[in-house]
């Protein structure tokens, strides 16, 4: 799997993933405006609470280069809408649970290995996706710190 994952220069998978609200959202609903989707293992744990503040109160920095912002894992919208109610959250959030979704095309569920246990889960990515849709830059394996603004700095540069 980890050898067919989408690069700099490939398109971003328009799979549609499930918003808190229960609607839908792609890379399409971002058509000529380039577009941040990171992705993280888990609602509610510190990394990743860490990353989606951190891009949160990055937000309106990303809104005055014109770049979008969405923040993805595999947790059920209704779990997803707690996590941006208990944090404030300000950026979009979505739902990609279903097998075959998004973090499926872009190679980001993968296989991990923690105190000795192998599972699967979200390997922490970044993506930063043209306003044709293309990706411009990806980021695996994110260290949280300062993580949002490096993408930040990648996003005016586009």
């Amino acid at each position: 799997m980890t050898d067919n994952r989408p690069d700099a220069g490939d398109p971003f998978p328009d799979i549609a993933m499930e918003t808190p609200e229960g609607k839908s959202v792609s890379i399409k609903d971002f058509a000529g405006k380039p577009v941040v989707v990171f992705f993280y293992p888990k609602a509610n744990t510190p990394g990743c609470t860490t990353e989606s503040i951190d891009f949160s109160n990055l937000l309106p920095e990303f809104a005055k280069a014109g770049v979008a912002v969405l923040g993805a894992s595999k947790d059920p919208p209704a779990k997803q809408q707690k996590f941006i109610d208990k944090h404030d959250l300000k950026v979009a959030i979505a739902s990609d649970p279903e097998e075959g979704g998004v973090t499926d095309a872009l190679g980001v569920w993968t296989e991990k290995q923690n105190y000795g246990r192998t599972y699967m889960g979200i390997e922490r990515s970044t993506f930063l996706v043209d306003a044709k849709g293309k990706i411009a830059k990806v980021w695996r394996k994110v260290r949280v710190k300062g993580h949002a603004e490096a993408v930040l700095e990648a996003a005016k540069a586009l």
